[in-house]
């Protein structure tokens, strides 16, 4: 009996030793888009680093102490979801209607298991939804009213759609409503916040999980949807391979698959993460006319974080090493 309580407490001591040696990474982003340092002025550059910062923590906290991926992922979003800076949650660009469209996506890289919600506008924290949608559904994506219903059930915080509603967003409303009555989305590409947020992490079990979370494009009608909550598109996680949250035009990452191309790239072409994201964001995406960005994290705890615009809001940090905060593209 005691040799087996000994034999137990010395694989319990080296199972915590190997955790301790493994590395760990995370990386997030809060959008790509045409953003310089004399449209987002100094303040604002002060509010954006101090709230990237702070939700890198908040992953990294979890990460640091043991924590899954998948958690720290969630954690993440729903900080960024909650702070009215980002493109998503609180604080979401607005559609022609004047109201806060939503969309979110989870994956889990052990098992390739996804959730996703799509069009909502009463989900307190969509990324929430998602993940419920991925473990305790059988499905992948749900949309609308159904999503809503879905998350009520679930009981998930549910909140009045005005609840999104910043007064910068509404003021931003206002000014485009006027200019260009069409509704067309040309005049998001020029706007600081343009694009989604997303966290891509691993673990020291070696685990890779990837969410996204976004408000869209602005003045978009007929409920359309982007790449965030599309699995493969803005989205894609699978362990031993990488984990990848995009963020920029949404129909062009959804035409090329772009976040599993990156992916595809590594695993059958034997690229590495940086080679493979450079290829699909400056050649790909460029050749289709597509802006944006990718954040990436590979099973060896190398990441990545490129773009073809003029910024995107970006972080990252590393087991034991400092956190890295960038916005501007000469950084």
């Amino acid at each position: 009996m005691r040799i087996r309580t000994l034999f137990a407490l010395l694989s319990l001591l080296f199972y915590t030793q190997l955790l301790s040696s493994q590395s760990f990474a995370l990386v997030i982003h809060g959008g790509a888009g045409s953003i310089q340092r004399e449209d987002l002025g100094p303040a604002r550059d002060s509010l954006y680093r101090k709230a990237l910062q702070e939700a890198l923590a908040t992953g990294y906290a979890i990460l640091d102490s043991g924590g899954s991926a998948l958690d720290a992922v969630e954690s993440v979003i729903v900080y960024m979801e909650n702070s009215p800076l980002f493109n998503a949650g609180r604080g979401a660009i607005l559609n022609s209607e004047g109201i806060a469209e939503l969309d979110a996506s989870i994956m889990d890289g052990r098992d390739m298991n996804a959730g996703a919600v799509a069009s909502v506008r009463s989900i307190k924290n969509p990324i929430k939804a998602a993940r419920l949608a991925m473990e305790r559904s059988s499905y992948v994506l749900m949309v609308a009213d159904g999503a809503e219903h879905f998350a009520k059930d679930q009981g998930l915080e549910i909140v009045e759609p005005e609840y999104f509603i910043t007064p910068a967003r509404r003021e931003w409303y206002k000014k485009v409503k006027m200019k260009d009555e069409r509704g067309a989305g040309r005049i998001m590409l020029s706007h600081p916040a343009f694009g989604t947020v997303g966290c891509v992490a691993l673990d020291s079990r070696g685990n890779l999980a990837a969410g996204t979370s976004t408000g869209g494009r602005g003045l978009k009608r007929y409920r359309r949807v982007g790449d965030s909550p599309i699995i493969g598109a803005g989205t894609y996680a699978e362990n031993g391979v990488c984990a990848l949250s995009a963020t920029g035009y949404g129909e062009y990452y959804i035409r090329g698959v772009l976040a599993y191309d990156v992916a595809a790239r590594m695993k059958y072409g034997g690229l590495s993460l940086q080679d493979a994201m450079h290829e699909v964001i400056h050649q790909r995406l460029q050749d289709m006319g597509g802006t944006g960005g990718l954040i990436g994290v590979d099973s060896e705890g190398n990441v990545s974080m490129d773009f073809n615009t003029n910024g995107m809001f970006r972080a990252y940090r590393k087991k034991d090493g400092q956190a890295v905060v960038k916005i501007y593209g000469d950084e």
